[in-house]
């Protein structure tokens, strides 16, 4: 196997890099809930049945389901940046189809593109572990992965206003020109990765997950309707199950992947995945109840009467918090670790919740509860791709995140249909109208505790920092955790990288890669040029190093349990290393 380096190195990040991506992780965020506002009238709007009209939601969820973990992999394989853009412009045309029609199936076509672009949001944090230092990463990372919330959360009162007072086509409009913009800025300020992941595209695990994915998502989101106990429902479960399992199969036999199912089941990666489906749960419970509490007419009992740019204002806090969170699990993650921080925005959750189920008398008192739940979602969300990224090799960063991803995603839709299930059995009925109820909306919000109370067994479970076989992503710097994690480990390549007059190359990025062509690790040199790099185990490895006017180096190496120092010179020309 042949490992070839890449011809040039990427650009320097700027610092837009950040707010570029987190605008990027906004902006396709905003497709899940940009239609809330306009759901009763869809089926009036699009002259369809309410149940078809529904598909209009349905179709959005299942492509960004499907695409999350697929354009990880493509990115890993032939560039972050560019499936980014191809993600967003993907969007950008389907809001476009959208607002150029009023009828069913063209409708559904685009928000199945719209959906498409939730791999922006794994993309996003795999640029940022390739680009910047490991003193930045978290508090990046931190904030793209908030972005699915404050997405939502901000685009209800947005989406209300505009729907109230304009044309609902122009919900489309403005998403197609956010597209747009996020697209001019990441190509003005985003500089494309060099890390790839060798061998090719798996086309059959692709058409096999998604294949999986569907036929399970799909019985969920339209469980209510169809019965959960019908034929139909019933059966699509056993098709996903047979489908999922087949593709797991094919998986664990071929070379190169599109998810790496025994990295998955590291228990790390594991247990992070399940918590994230409960944090997901938790996430849209708040989402669904207080805004049908907040419209209520007040002449219920319960109902706050307020109108559906009020409603939306009063649920925006959630993901303002969210988003000021970010710089909160910086300190928090620097100081006790991801797991930490998880465990600490679970109990948060559990406090928003519990306390909620006695605030709900007031459009006040909503607001607290959107408060402290999105401090506690914002934390838990943003130490996910922490642990994730701590758990993977960097070649793997945008597959690992987008399987993630798709984890939260189902956790959303569990919650769906869980809670739309809730309150259709514990509504009230009257005039032919089904009217929910505050019983249903405490039993909404007891489920959504008891979910909290199972993620945070599992995050109590996860290997604790000492013990993890991969560094944290509290360390001050990169090149210091790197070093640190080597000296640890006692076994790895050391060394310094060194120009055409024997000086020292500070901020050349050392790439490790194992006899299989995949990355095993990856550093940036210290200010004297010394690098240190862990070994998974002992045997064959290459590697490479290139620095910004250097010409790229690989050199073969074999580690035998010493610790010989290696020197890499980057006046030699570039190789390729046959391992």
């Amino acid at each position: 196997m042949t490992h070839t380096p890449t011809e040039r190195p990427a650009r320097s990040a700027s610092g837009a890099v950040v707010p570029v991506l987190a605008f990027a992780g906004i902006v396709v965020a905003v497709m899940q809930t940009l239609l809330v506002p306009v759901i009763k009238d869809l089926p009036q709007l699009l002259d369809t049945s309410p149940s078809n009209a529904t598909w209009v939601l349905t179709s959005t969820l299942l492509s960004g389901a499907v695409a999350t973990p697929i354009m990880g992999r493509l990115g890993d394989l032939y560039g972050k940046r560019r499936m980014l853009i191809a993600s967003l412009a993907v969007m950008v045309a389907g809001a476009l189809v959208s607002a150029l029609t009023s009828t069913l199936l063209p409708m559904i076509v685009g928000r199945t593109l719209q959906g498409f672009a939730m791999g922006a949001i794994p993309l996003g944090i795999g640029l940022m572990r390739d680009m910047l230092p490991r003193e930045r990463l978290g508090s990046a990372m931190a904030l793209m992965s908030s972005s699915i919330g404050v997405g939502g959360g901000l685009a209800l009162p947005a989406a209300a206003l505009v729907a109230q007072h304009t044309d609902w086509h122009a919900l489309f409009y403005g998403a197609a020109g956010l597209g747009v913009l996020s697209i001019v800025l990441t190509l003005l300020t985003v500089p494309e990765s060099p890390m790839r992941a060798e061998g090719s595209f798996d086309l059959l695990g692709a058409l096999g997950l998604s294949a999986g994915l569907v036929l399970f998502l799909l019985p969920i989101t339209k469980g209510s309707d169809w019965g959960w106990t019908s034929a139909t429902t019933l059966g699509l479960f056993a098709a996903a199950l047979a489908v999922l399992l087949l593709w797991g199969v094919l998986e664990l036999r071929i070379a190169a992947p599109l998810v790496d199912l025994r990295t998955t089941a590291r228990r790390e990666v594991l247990l992070t995945n399940l918590a994230s489906i409960m944090v997901g749960v938790s996430f849209y419970v708040v989402s669904l109840v207080l805004p049908q509490l907040l419209q209520l007419p007040a002449a219920t009992g319960y109902g706050l009467g307020r109108s559906m740019v009020v409603a939306g204002l009063c649920v925006a806090p959630l993901g303002l918090t969210m988003m000021f969170t970010a710089p909160v699990y910086a300190r928090l993650s620097a100081r006790y670790g991801p797991k930490v921080t998880l465990i600490i925005g679970l109990l948060v959750i559990a406090i928003g919740y519990g306390g909620g189920l006695g605030l709900m008398d007031a459009a006040w008192q909503t607001v607290v509860t959107s408060v402290v739940l999105g401090a506690g979602i914002g934390l838990a969300y943003s130490s996910l791709p922490a642990l994730i990224v701590g758990a993977v090799p960097a070649s793997e960063t945008g597959a690992a995140n987008g399987l993630n991803t798709l984890m939260r995603s189902i956790g959303t839709s569990v919650s769906s249909a869980v809670i739309g299930m809730v309150l259709a059995n514990t509504a009230h009925h009257a005039g032919g109208l089904e009217i929910p109820t505050m019983h249903g909306f405490r039993v909404s919000f007891l489920i959504a505790t008891a979910a909290v109370a199972l993620g945070l067994v599992l995050a109590l479970c996860l290997p604790n920092p000492a013990r993890a076989a991969r560094p944290q992503l509290h360390a001050s710097s990169e090149e210091d955790a790197n070093l640190a994690r080597a000296t640890e480990a006692l076994r790895g390549f050391r060394g310094r990288v060194l120009d055409a007059g024997g000086a020292p190359v500070a901020r050349a990025k050392v790439t490790l890669i194992d006899r299989r062509g995949r990355q095993a690790g990856a550093t940036l040199s210290a200010a004297d040029g010394s690098y240190a790099l862990a070994v998974p185990a002992e045997g064959p490895y290459v590697l490479a190093a290139r620095a910004a006017g250097h010409g790229p180096r690989a050199s073969a190496a074999t580690h035998a349990g010493d610790d010989r120092p290696v020197d890499l010179d980057l006046s030699l020309p570039g190789e390729t290393v046959t391992v």
